[in-house]
């Protein structure tokens, strides 16, 4: 291939370096150096395109080939799909018709197993219940008795209590007689010391009054005898007579 490529460059370059025929396009090239340059690239190209060429020549008889050979493989394929269909559609059936007896046979057996199971229950049930009854029973005796011996505890104890409340009651009235006997001696006290406060208070006043009687009576005397010199001082008759005022009440009848 590279001789080809060579030689076509080659070529190339003799075209390209060719006199030029007046008036025209053309060009006179060496006839011998050109066929020699065509030579080689004839037996430098490999017999592969030869034969790439008897192909191109054969490419419809070959896609023809190819088409039909298509369609074969793909009616063969479906052919195939259709038998696999139809064998997998009864291996389905087969399969569900097992799985379905199956099913059966496991709820028949289950069933089974449920129903001696509840059996099992019902007689471990009427057991049990027969042993909490006899239980109850037994328990509801003891409480019976425990509630009957409460009962007369009770009663003993509450007839006790009110025996002691009845006491107790008649302690309290008396003491509630005493009490009311004080109450009534304190209001006797009460009421005398009131009145023996009222009878002193009576006296003092009475003290008082004539104590105050008595200074008025020798103050008015000194009143008296004062005036008389300020009238002798006046009219000036020669010394003030001061009359001597009333004695004084005695030391005995001060303290009366």
């Amino acid at each position: 291939m590279y001789r080809v490529f060579e030689a076509l460059d080659e070529l190339v370059a003799i075209v390209e370096e060719a006199r030029g025929v007046p008036m025209t396009a053309g060009c006179v090239v060496p006839r011998g150096d050109v066929l020699e340059l065509l030579d080689d690239v004839r037996e430098a190209i490999p017999g592969e395109l030869d034969d790439a060429q008897d192909v191109l020549d054969h490419r419809d008889k070959l896609v023809g080939d190819a088409r039909a050979h298509a369609e074969q493989a793909v009616s063969s394929a479906d052919a195939e799909a259709a038998a696999t269909l139809a064998e997998s559609r009864a291996d389905a059936d087969r399969i569900l018709a097992d799985a379905k007896a199956k099913a059966d046979r496991m709820v028949s057996e289950a069933q089974a197993h449920a129903d001696e199971l509840v059996a099992d229950a019902r007689e471990e049930a009427d057991r049990t219940v027969a042993e909490g009854q006899h239980e109850y029973d037994t328990l509801t005796g003891r409480a019976a008795a425990e509630a009957e011996r409460l009962v007369e505890s009770g009663r003993a104890a509450h007839e006790r209590s009110v025996a002691d409340g009845r006491a107790e009651q008649e302690r309290l009235v008396s003491q509630t007689e005493v009490v009311q006997a004080a109450h009534a001696e304190s209001a006797r006290v009460i009421d005398s010391a009131h009145a023996e406060s009222d009878r002193l208070r009576g006296e003092c006043d009475l003290y008082v009054d004539g104590k105050l009687a008595e200074f008025e009576e020798f103050l008015s005397g000194t009143i008296r005898s004062v005036g008389r010199g300020r009238q002798q001082l006046r009219t000036g008759s020669g010394i003030p007579d001061y009359d001597e005022p009333d004695e004084r009440p005695s030391r005995s009848s001060r303290h009366r």
